[in-house]
């Protein structure tokens, strides 16, 4: 199973997404930078989508992040359990700025926000900043340092990635084998709650 999508970003730049307190902020909008945004989508929903994806990559040959609807399928399944990482990082940004502006020589700080915490270190050179942001759960979910930007998955992004993946190579494999998808949908309509989650 490929789960390359929850990698995290190793140092990457971005460029163009505005700043706060002179820190280019990560662009909330890339494929690999999840943020908690409720879709108001069903798992059943979800689920179908998946498999009619996998069968759609199968068919253009192509398979998980290749493929470009898989990524922004990835994007809004696992960004239902992500913290909020826009916020977190935004307010924390904040908090380091203002702490910046007090303090002519190196500090260290560790700022408490509502949606977790942010910890601050100004190394020696003078020139460089290491920011580490946590979620309300103590789950690291990014770091700044040397002007870019990594994030890390948490617990409950990598579970639900792992699930959207098997969803996904199962269908891929049925599609590849020739076994049509028809049939796992009216395998589903038996039960009136499948019907009424349809509809939700």
């Amino acid at each position: 199973m490929q789960v390359n999508s929850s990698n995290s970003l190793q140092n990457r730049y971005f460029s163009g997404t505005g700043s706060t307190g002179g820190i280019h902020l990560p662009d909330f909008n890339d494929n690999y930078v999840f943020s908690k945004k409720k879709s108001g989508i069903s798992d059943e929903e979800y689920r179908r989508q998946i498999r009619e994806q996998a069968y759609e990559d199968f068919a253009k040959g192509q398979f998980q992040n290749k493929s470009e609807g898989f990524n922004r399928l990835m994007k809004s399944y696992t960004s239902e359990v992500s913290p909020d990482r826009k916020g977190i990082i935004t307010s924390g940004l904040k908090a380091v700025s203002k702490n910046r502006q007090t303090v002519i020589k190196p500090i260290d700080f560790v700022a408490t926000l509502l949606e977790g915490k942010v910890k601050y270190q100004k190394l020696p050179s003078g020139n460089s900043d290491y920011i580490e942001f946590y979620d309300k759960n103590g789950e690291m979910v990014a770091t700044y340092s040397n002007n870019g930007w990594t994030m890390y998955t948490t617990n409950a992004e990598a579970s639900r990635q792992t699930e959207m993946c098997m969803i996904y190579n199962e269908a891929w494999g049925s599609a590849r084998r020739g076994i049509a998808m028809a049939g796992e949908e009216s395998a589903n309509e038996d039960s009136p709650q499948n019907r009424f989650d349809a509809k939700a």
